[in-house]
């Protein structure tokens, strides 16, 4: 297990002995709420949520990876598709998006990761939200970050993974938002670069 990260929290992703990190996975996860009262055991409830990375060289966006993108344009970066309801795993990632750190443009810096609700639910009807940073060479949990709390967004811009020097290092931000997609998402994400 790796290191369970606190909002604003920063760790090194930097491997002591074990040679470079090559390519990491941004797992998300997450489970619908249970419903309250005389419906609650009549319907399943699907939350569909969406990750999504935009990848920056210092303020400035480069490319995004979405359901609608896939991969980068350079290819550095991939989604794995879309999940439409969440829970899959049950506690497992319902969403990844694996990052080439060797095959990132020079340029790129940051990397910012976001969950949006497409269809407008919002996180009061959300539990057991989550990213985690695995390296994908070996599966090992390098970092994770939960979501304390619901609320009244649809929206969360979860963390970073950003360059400094030739070392990566991520950030837990975990700030609440509204918004469709990663674009509504932009000014927020400003705030965090």
């Amino acid at each position: 297990m790796g290191v369970t990260l606190t909002k604003g929290q920063q760790i090194s992703l930097e491997k002591t002995g074990a040679g470079a990190l090559n390519v990491v996975r941004m797992g998300l996860g997450w489970q619908a709420a249970p419903r309250k009262g005389f419906l609650a055991k009549l319907t399943a409830r699907e939350i569909d949520l969406d990750a999504s990375a935009v990848l920056f060289a210092g303020q400035e966006p480069m490319d995004v990876v979405f359901f609608q993108h896939l991969v980068s344009d350079d290819g550095s970066v991939r989604h794995t598709g879309d999940n439409l309801v969440g829970g899959a795993g049950q506690g497992g990632d319902d969403e990844s998006i694996l990052v080439d750190l060797q095959r990132l443009p020079v340029h790129v810096d940051q990397i910012v990761f976001t969950v949006n609700s497409f269809t407008g639910q919002t996180f009061t009807e959300v539990q057991n939200a989550f990213c985690r940073l695995i390296d994908e060479n070996t599966g090992q949990e390098l970092a994770r970050y939960t979501l304390s709390g619901g609320g009244p967004y649809t929206a969360q811009i979860m963390a970073k993974v950003h360059r400094s020097g030739d070392a990566w290092n991520m950030s837990a931000i975990g700030e609440p938002a509204n918004g469709r997609t990663f674009k509504d998402l932009m000014p927020a994400i400003a705030s965090h670069l």
